[in-house]
């Protein structure tokens, strides 16, 4: 299997490096600290599978389409702080087929690149927590783009919308604008039948394509 580590971090580069150089069978073909140079590297090397910390300096999430648009038979795993529901929703969306955190044990690290590489979608523990809460369905993240364009929200429903998205309760939202727990549920209720969704990830991936929350806002925040 052959890898590319991109990180702006050197200390977590040599830290895979030395995880991934005790493991037979893999080889490190390339390292890159901006996205830049990462697609540089795709136009001059063969390899299999690219463990990415896209949220770091020098990186962007709009980095995964274009290497994917160049070689799609890549397989991509994010290796980062960030678990954030936005976050994740908009990484699985833009190519990324696994996701570990980079403070996760080193034999699960493993299995997530191994995995990757396999072709298989591969996520560690406290991910994973967040997908089941957020009831996030790995598979239909594939789907064709939810159709915003006819939908009409008040500004109270995005208002609302913006909220759900950075992972505010019903109680939370309802005490930040004033408002009841009933009222909350019911403008909830009324922005999931507008958009068509039946869960909070629905929500989080309407918020996320459309603006109302920006990816930006989670991706340099500080890992949960």
């Amino acid at each position: 299997m052959k890898i590319v580590l991109a990180d702006s971090n050197e200390l977590m580069r040599i830290g895979l490096r030395a995880i991934l150089n005790s493991k037979d069978g893999v080889e490190i073909v390339a390292e890159t600290k901006s996205s830049k140079d990462l697609l540089s590297i795709c136009n001059n090397f063969q390899f299999d599978e690219i463990v990415i910390d896209y949220t770091s300096s020098g990186f962007s999430i709009d980095v995964v389409p274009k290497i994917l648009q160049r070689k799609p038979e890549i397989n991509i795993i994010a290796f980062t702080f960030e678990q954030s529901a936005t976050t994740l929703v908009n990484a699985l969306k833009s190519g990324i087929k696994s996701y570990v955190k980079k403070d996760c044990g080193v034999a699960e690290i493993l299995e997530g690149i191994t995995e990757t590489g396999r072709g298989n979608h591969f996520f560690c523990g406290e991910v994973m927590q967040v997908i089941k809460k957020s009831n996030i369905d790995v598979d239909d993240l594939s789907s064709e783009p939810l159709a915003h364009e006819e939908i009409q929200l008040s500004d109270r429903e995005k208002e609302i919308i913006q909220l759900i998205a950075e992972g505010l309760t019903n109680t939370q939202i309802a005490e930040q604008l004033f408002l009841s727990s009933h009222t909350v549920n019911t403008h909830r209720k009324n922005i999931m039948a507008k958009l068509g969704v039946k869960n909070t990830a629905g929500i989080v991936m309407y918020a996320v394509k459309t603006n109302i929350v920006s990816p930006n806002k989670f991706l340099f925040a500080s890992g949960n």
